[in-house]
């Protein structure tokens, strides 16, 4: 039995890929019970947010659970096979390690995905599909978590442009809480923002796009309204705070319309950020008092601040993971021995009770207790040393070098005794 992760996430698979195989929360239960059923599959849990579907499980071999994924979801292996990875015993262990110590995530450090592994665990466990492997897996996994939080500044800074949108916003206005926001462009830059001004729980989102479908996908992945592109002019008093990236040729927010909406606002302070390159919004706006607008320079400063410290940070949880996998790899293979050192002493306890009775019944005879003593000592030494003196003298070829190494060690003996 080895343990295996194996799924895709936002580094290998884009988002139309990775809304095909996500699990809905009230299928979880079947799906565990299902992959648990699998062949060869004896453990199961499994992790899905919106950026990464992944199964954790002990098996012989990771195949048939990726045949198990793609049928689950109807879909061909084909169709998802070039966004999976796979990752044998160590990799898997270190992969789950570093998931959920917010190392491979869209925004490093970020501390969601500790309690969206933790529900995982917890599904698993209601399924019962958790066996000892999986349980000790996630023991550690917490453990390893929450060490990297408590001792590196992983998730202190700002290391993101989404996250420079937020910090920035927060300068102007308090608290975001009370804001509303208007986010234009349903790539993957608004999705991060999205993402980051969602954590800080804003009195609305919405997003407008060109393409209707791509706006409602995002938006209903945030809980945001959407509106049209055409829409925004005549919306845009409404809102506190406007993150913009499009690939439009040019600027989709003009100096007139802002100057209305700040009319209209009675001078309320509105933010204004944009990552488009070319630009969305005039470079002019930036002008005008009531605004405060960022381009993608202002942000760079913040998150150039930022990404020093947090590479330490990186430095430091990585090497903590490395020591705490090799810890459960040690477990592991200590739990693999356990049976045989259970054998091999019961072995030698038959053999001690064989010998020990035989003793008895001579001294109830009369012998001589001296010579039923040497006896005793004699015969328990031959049985002892029968399996490796066997052993050695059967060994053949290359093989006979070999044999003597293993008996030298696991007797201690040194290499003079002739």
């Amino acid at each position: 039995m080895q343990l295996f992760a194996l799924g895709l996430n936002h580094h290998t698979a884009p988002l139309a890929i990775r809304e095909r195989v996500a699990f809905q929360p009230e299928r979880l239960d079947q799906a565990l019970h299902d992959l648990a059923r699998a062949d060869s599959v004896r453990e199961a849990a499994i992790l899905s947010t919106c950026n990464r579907t992944e199964l954790y499980f002990a098996a012989e071999q990771p195949q048939h659970a990726a045949d198990w994924l793609a049928r689950f979801h109807r879909l061909q292996l084909t169709e998802v096979s070039p966004y999976l990875y796979a990752y044998p015993q160590r990799d898997a262990i270190r992969h789950v390690f570093r998931v959920a110590s917010g190392l491979d995530s869209m925004v490093i450090g970020e501390p969601q995905i500790l309690g969206q592994v933790k529900d995982a665990a917890r599904f698993a466990e209601e399924a019962g599909t958790m066996g000892v492997l999986l349980h000790k897996l996630f023991q550690n996994t917490f453990a390893v978590a929450k060490e990297v939080r408590s001792t590196t500044a992983i998730g202190a800074n700002t290391v993101s442009m989404a996250a420079a949108a937020v910090h920035l916003t927060e300068r102007i206005f308090e608290r975001v809480s009370d804001q509303h926001v208007l986010f234009i462009g349903a790539g993957e830059m608004i999705e991060l923002c999205a993402a980051h001004f969602g954590g800080a729980k804003p009195k609305s989102m919405t997003v407008a796009n060109r393409t209707e479908e791509r706006a409602q996908a995002l938006a209903a992945r945030f809980g945001a309204s959407t509106m049209r592109i055409d829409q925004i002019g005549e919306a845009l008093p409404r809102f506190d705070v406007v993150v913009s990236c499009t690939a439009a040729p040019l600027p989709i927010v003009g100096l007139g319309m802002v100057e209305r909406a700040v009319k209209a606002r009675r001078h309320r302070p509105m933010v204004m950020v944009d990552l488009a390159v070319p630009r969305d919004i005039e470079p002019e706006i930036s002008e005008l008092d009531d605004i405060f607008l960022y381009t993608v320079d202002d942000l760079a400063q913040v998150v150039e601040a930022g990404m020093e410290s947090r590479q330490q940070a990186v430095i430091e949880a990585e090497q903590i993971i490395d020591t705490r996998v090799d810890g459960f790899l040690h477990w592991m293979s200590a739990r693999d021995t356990v049976p045989v050192i259970r054998s091999l002493r019961e072995h030698a306890e038959g053999l001690r009770q064989a010998e020990l009775e035989r003793a008895m019944r001579l001294l109830a005879k009369g012998e001589d207790p001296q010579r039923v003593l040497e006896a005793l000592s004699h015969g328990l030494t031959n049985k002892l040393m029968h399996g490796p003196t066997r052993f050695l003298n059967q060994a053949e070829g290359e093989h006979k070098a070999e044999a003597g190494r293993v008996v030298r060690e696991l007797f201690n003996l040194s290499r003079d005794h002739h």
